[in-house]
């Protein structure tokens, strides 16, 4: 990713999923008020963080040796961040997106998640509708469909969609076993930063940022190992993102 790079301007339309059965929609009827309301809405949100990707400026991007392997392999990986780090997280995956690789993201079946389920179909990226918490088991099955057969990278925010903050959830793990797809922790920061009073404090680039993004090593589960021996490795995932987090905060210049 290059200093002088543009926001993201994809070409290809984005699709649904056709061998995973994947809902791309919630399952609640909206009105055409609320369906014209949420397409201003993703209007408006690509709007602000492609101003934040022109205005802000990558200036390093530590461990890209790691997506560099992913993308020779030609193997689908399970990208992995806090909830917090999307701005950057999304900008990173849609370069990937551009370089070849097949990226997805899991997204909440509500009706919150219909804005950035939107954007994410524009921006040429697949999605999956599902949610750990309330359809845990058939978003696992989709996303596992989605690996093996359709070769796609899904983006999974390990702490979301409500936390606790900073605590990996078990899902990445399980799927990283099904699959065999390595697990890798991502993070960014910013030299200029605010972050909300949200429960992720969702970490907001201000204009004109340096920018930070860290690649971690890939974290591989067997396939088969029983699933008392799984914890071990939700930890190393959970201390591998605290790790890429602090080295973003150290080259961004926040340490």
């Amino acid at each position: 990713m290059s200093d002088e790079q543009q926001p993201y301007a994809p070409s290809q339309k984005a699709q649904r999923t056709p061998t995973t059965g994947a809902a791309v929609s919630s399952r609640r009827r909206m009105s055409r008020g609320r369906k014209i309301w949420y397409w201003l809405l993703a209007a408006l949100a690509k709007f602000l963080m492609r101003l934040i990707w022109l205005t802000c400026r990558v200036e390093r991007v530590i461990g890209a040796e790691h997506m560099d392997a992913a993308h020779a392999s030609g193997r689908p990986i399970i990208p992995c961040y806090w909830h917090q780090m999307h701005i950057y997280g999304v900008r990173y995956m849609l370069d990937q997106l551009e370089r070849g690789m097949k990226v997805g993201f899991l997204i909440s079946p509500s009706v919150s998640g219909e804005l950035p389920a939107k954007m994410a179909r524009d921006w040429g990226a697949t999605v999956v509708r599902g949610s750990p918490t309330r359809t845990g088991g058939q978003a696992l099955r989709d996303m596992y469909l989605t690996i093996n057969r359709d070769q796609v990278s899904p983006v999974i925010t390990v702490d979301g969609p409500q936390g606790p903050a900073e605590v990996v959830k078990i899902g990445a793990v399980l799927l990283a076993r099904l699959t065999g797809a390595p697990m890798i922790p991502m993070a960014y920061a910013a030299s200029r930063s605010i972050k909300w009073r949200s429960w992720d404090r969702f970490l907001m680039p201000l204009p004109f940022a340096r920018i930070s993004i860290v690649v971690g090593a890939p974290i591989r589960v067997p396939k088969g190992l029983p699933i008392d021996e799984l914890e071990p490795l939700r930890l190393e995932l959970e201390q591998a993102l605290k790790s890429v987090n602090q080295a973003a905060e150290t080259a961004a210049g926040q340490r």
